[in-house]
């Protein structure tokens, strides 16, 4: 990834990705100007990452009911509790980085991985060295090896730093793709993508309370798209990488249409 001039700037100019753009900005305006955000937009956020957090974990394998994921407490035994928990602990997780992610998206990444792995030992918290295995069944491109995903790990990192002029739905979908991409980590790349695009959504300002959950919509959109947008990424074509930015945005839109859903019910006093 190449970081001279503006490069996340220049893919909101690929075809299709401004109306991406603009239809996010409306659906999350809709969640903004809904009348019980004045009041209890604390309940709508919490609702939200709940949402999140159980869409996240579907498409990492673990496809539970809403009310199932609200009514356990124990999420520390056995495969699909522990993959539930991860991405509760990581949606809670978020929103205390936001100050950090903009100086140090490395040191957030690796937070962010440690609070997921918790207690898988060394490898924990770190990118992934030469011949260290990758545990992520659900994501059967091609690997990059260690080196590779070290640099474009690191390029990811200094195009976040500099800044820049992209919308927030190119520069979230770009990291999202990216770390599904290389998968830097042993284990948990996919919750720790999806949580570090509710960071870029939400630190950029596009989200600032957290209610619009991506995570929802990709998981809605169900994980046979969602791998092959993600493929489109990879291949690194213009129209590749403009569709798998439309169906990030299409999971903002879906997320947000679900917190509208959340504040109607809060509204008629069933929620």
């Amino acid at each position: 990834m190449s970081t001279t001039g503006d490069p996340l700037a220049a893919l909101g100019a690929l075809p299709g990705v401004a109306e991406s753009v603009e239809s996010v900005r409306k659906a999350v305006d809709r969640v903004y100007g809904h009348r019980i955000m004045r009041r209890r937009s604390h309940a709508v956020t919490s609702e939200a990452a709940l949402r999140g957090a159980r869409g996240s974990a579907a498409l990492a394998g673990a496809d539970w009911a809403l009310e199932e994921v609200r009514r356990r407490s124990d999420f520390g035994v056995e495969g699909e509790a522990r993959t539930v928990g991860a991405a509760l602990r990581l949606t809670a997780e978020a929103g205390q980085l936001l100050s950090v992610w903009r100086q140090s998206p490395l040191r957030v990444l690796a937070r962010l991985h440690l609070v997921a792995a918790a207690d898988e030992g060394e490898r924990v918290g770190r990118p992934r060295q030469p011949g260290e295995p990758v545990d992520e069944p659900l994501v059967e491109l091609e690997l990059p090896g260690a080196e590779e995903a070290h640099g474009r790990l690191e390029g990811l990192a200094d195009l976040i730093v500099a800044g820049g002029s992209a919308p927030a739905l190119v520069t979230a979908a770009v990291v999202h793709g990216e770390l599904l991409a290389i998968r830097p980590f042993t284990s948990h790349n996919g919750l720790v993508a999806r949580a570090a695009e509710r960071i870029v959504l939400i630190g950029s300002g596009l989200d600032p309370k957290s209610v619009c959950p991506a995570e929802v919509g990709h998981a809605e959109q169900g994980r046979a798209a969602y791998l092959a947008a993600l493929e489109g990424y990879v291949s690194g074509t213009p129209e590749g990488v403009a569709a798998w930015i439309a169906h990030c945005g299409r999971a903002a839109g879906l997320g947000a249409r679900e917190s509208t859903a959340v504040c109607e019910a809060l509204q008629r006093g069933a929620a």
